[in-house]
């Protein structure tokens, strides 16, 4: 699953990400999980944890585990994923710029600041979809009548 899955779409993340400072940059090189500066040589790799997918399992743990319709659970899903990745990719072009200007600034953003903030995201979404959710009554009254 590591192999065919995981890596394949980390390296979708990468080029997403390589593909945004490009727009910036045009000095930027992307290539599998690696995005780089030519100028400097400095790059960053995408690691597993670094690509979202632990963020979205939590999440989709967190939305299958609530009471709810199956149709509800798949648009949650569905969005949350898109919104993680989002805000992932955000993150992935911060700590690009972070670690050419302070490699000790770049360590810090990337083991404390941005994983709290992307569980945070994570715990955010749950919750707008949890608000998002029509009442238990509607929700059994339009399942009855389906």
């Amino acid at each position: 699953m590591h192999q065919n899955i995981i890596i394949p779409f980390t390296e979708v993340i990468a080029y997403i990400s390589g593909w945004l400072i490009k727009l910036f940059d045009d000095q930027v090189i992307s290539h599998g999980i690696i995005i780089q500066q030519a100028d400097t040589g400095f790059s960053v790799s995408i690691q597993s944890g670094c690509n979202g997918v632990e963020a979205v399992l939590v999440l989709i743990a967190a939305i299958v585990a609530f009471p709810s319709p199956w149709k509800y659970k798949i648009w949650g899903i569905i969005t949350g994923f898109f919104a993680v990745e989002l805000l992932n990719i955000v993150r992935i072009i911060s700590l690009f710029y972070l670690g050419q200007w302070d490699m000790h600034i770049f360590e810090w953003a990337h083991l404390y600041i941005w994983q709290a903030l992307i569980m945070l995201d994570v715990l955010i979404i749950f919750l707008l979809w949890l608000k998002l959710l029509p009442a238990a009554q509607e929700v059994e009254a339009n399942d009855y009548a389906n």
